[in-house]
C-alpha cells in the first residue's frame, strides 16, 4: 500500500495533436500541472503533432508523441477522421513502451479514444508483471458529440457507436466526468466502479487596465466605445458559433454600437457564415487565440457570450474562464450553465438565434450592471480551482492504490 504522502508516478494518455488552443487540451494540460503542484510525476503520451508547452508555463510535464510515420497529418481541430486509427495504434504502442520503463502507478485516460487506447496497453502490461490502476476520465458523450460533429444522422451506425460507448463507459478503476450531466449519464450506464464528478478550475485574470484595455482595443482595431461581446473557442458546428453568428443582425440592429470578437479556430469555418450573414465588417476574428493569451482578449470585452448547446454532456471550460475574467455572461438555460452562474448570466431559453440575441441585448442594454455582474461572477469562480480539481483527482488516486491487487 501506498504512503498517503508518497509521489505517484502518473501517466496520461491523450490521443490529440497535444497542445491545441481548446477545451480538451485545456483541461489535459491544467489537471497534470496541478498534479504536478502536488508533488507528483506527470507524463503525457500523445500524437506527434502539437504545440509545445511555453517553458515558463510547464512545471516539470514530459510530453511524449509517438513517431512521425503519418507525417502530412496536421489536424488541430476537434472531430473524427479514419487516420486517427492509425494514430491511436501508435498510442498504444507509445503507452506500452513508455509505461514498462516509467512504470506508472496511475494511466489516466482522457475522452473514450484515451480509455480505449490506455485498456489496451493495461492488459498488455499484466502480461509482464505490471498492473496499473486505470483512471478513464471523460470529456462529455462519445455518441452526441460524433452526432453534433454531423457524422453520425441515427440508424444502425448510431447504435453501433452508443454500444461501444456504454462498453467504454464501463472501463477503468473509476469513471471522472467533467460536467454533472455526463456525471449522470454514465452512472445510468456503468455497473461496477464509482462515478465521480471532477469539474474543471477557473483560471483567474487580473482586470486590464484602462491605457491597456484600449491599447487591445486600437490593436485589433476594435472601436474604442463600442459595447464588445466576446466568443472564445473552436469555430466548428457543435460549439453553436452558427447560431451566435445568426444572432449577431439582430443585436446590431438593436444597437449599433455593438461589436463582437470571435476568436478561435479553423478561421476557414468561420469566414463563410460572416458572410452569410452581412456581418464581416462588425467582427473582429481573432484567429488562432493562443490558450496563455487569453486574458488580453477578455480583459478589452464587456459582455461574453457561450453559445453551445447541452448536447453533448461536456464541460463548460470557456464559462470558467469567462468567469474567471469577471465577464457577464450570455448562455443557453441548461443545467450545467445554471450550476455554473446562477445569477450571473443572462439566459436564452429555446436554443434559437433569435433566444440567444434576446439574451444579449438584455445584457447590452443595461451597461451599469455588467461591473456588479462580473464581480459576482469572479467570486463564483473561486469555487472552481484547478488546484482543487488536481486535489479531488489526487484523493481518487489514492483511493484505487488503496485497493491495489
Amino acid at each position: 500500500m501506498m504512503e498517503t504522502n508518497s509521489r505517484l508516478k502518473i501517466l496520461m494518455v491523450a490521443p490529440t495533436p497535444f497542445f491545441a488552443d481548446r477545451g480538451t487540451h485545456v483541461r489535459i494540460l491544467e489537471e497534470a500541472r496541478a498534479l504536478v503542484r502536488r508533488g507528483h510525476e506527470v507524463k503525457i503520451a500523445t500524437y506527434h503533432i502539437g504545440n509545445d508547452i511555453p517553458e515558463r508555463e510547464n512545471p516539470g510535464i514530459e510530453v511524449r508523441r509517438i513517431r512521425r510515420l503519418l507525417f502530412w497529418y496536421r489536424k488541430l481541430e476537434a472531430g473524427p477522421d479514419w487516420q486517427k486509427l492509425v494514430l491511436d495504434v501508435l498510442l498504444i504502442r507509445k503507452t506500452y513502451t513508455l509505461s514498462r520503463k516509467f512504470r506508472p502507478d496511475i494511466i489516466h485516460a482522457h475522452i473514450h479514444e484515451g480509455v480505449a487506447i490506455a485498456w489496451v496497453a493495461t492488459l498488455l502490461l499484466r502480461l509482464n508483471g505490471q498492473r496499473p490502476k486505470l483512471v478513464a476520465d471523460f470529456h462529455g458523450s462519445l455518441t452526441r458529440e460524433m452526432v453534433s460533429h454531423e457524422y453520425l444522422r441515427g440508424g444502425f451506425l448510431r447504435a453501433i457507436f452508443r454500444s461501444v460507448e456504454a462498453w467504454l463507459d464501463n472501463l477503468g478503476d473509476v469513471a471522472v466526468a467533467s460536467s454533472w450531466t455526463n456525471a449522470e449519464e454514465i452512472s445510468s450506464i456503468r455497473k461496477k466502479g464509482r462515478v465521480e464528478t471532477v469539474l474543471d478550475g477557473a483560471r483567474k485574470l487580473a482586470p486590464l487596465s484602462a491605457d491597456a484595455r484600449e491599447r487591445v482595443r486600437i490593436a485589433n482595431l476594435i472601436p474604442r466605445e463600442a459595447t464588445v461581446i466576446v466568443y472564445t473557442g473552436a469555430f466548428i458546428p457543435n460549439k453553436g458559433v452558427e447560431t451566435l453568428v445568426a444572432a449577431i443582425p439582430t443585436v446590431l440592429r438593436s444597437d449599433s454600437s455593438t461589436h463582437f470578437i470571435l476568436a478561435g479556430f479553423p478561421r476557414d469555418l468561420l469566414d463563410p457564415l460572416l458572410s452569410r450573414y452581412g456581418v464581416t465588417e462588425r467582427v473582429t476574428v481573432v484567429s488562432p487565440l493562443p490558450y496563455f493569451s487569453i486574458g488580453e482578449i477578455l480583459g478589452a470585452s464587456d459582455i461574453a457570450v457561450d453559445p453551445k448547446h447541452d448536447d453533448t454532456g461536456q464541460a463548460s471550460g470557456k464559462m470558467l474562464q469567462y468567469m474567471g475574467a469577471g465577464l457577464p455572461v450570455v448562455c443557453f438555460d441548461t443545467p450545467n450553465n445554471r450550476k455554473y452562474l446562477g445569477d450571473g448570466g443572462a439566459y436564452a431559453t429555446d436554443g434559437t438565434a433569435e433566444s440567444l440575441a434576446e439574451a444579449i441585448i438584455l445584457l447590452v442594454e443595461k451597461p451599469g450592471s455588467w461591473h456588479d455582474i462580473g464581480q459576482a461572477n469572479r467570486l463564483l469562480a473561486d469555487g472552481f480551482t484547478w488546484d482543487e480539481t488536481g486535489e479531488k483527482i489526487e484523493v481518487i488516486y489514492r483511493d484505487i492504490l488503496k485497493r491495489r491487487v
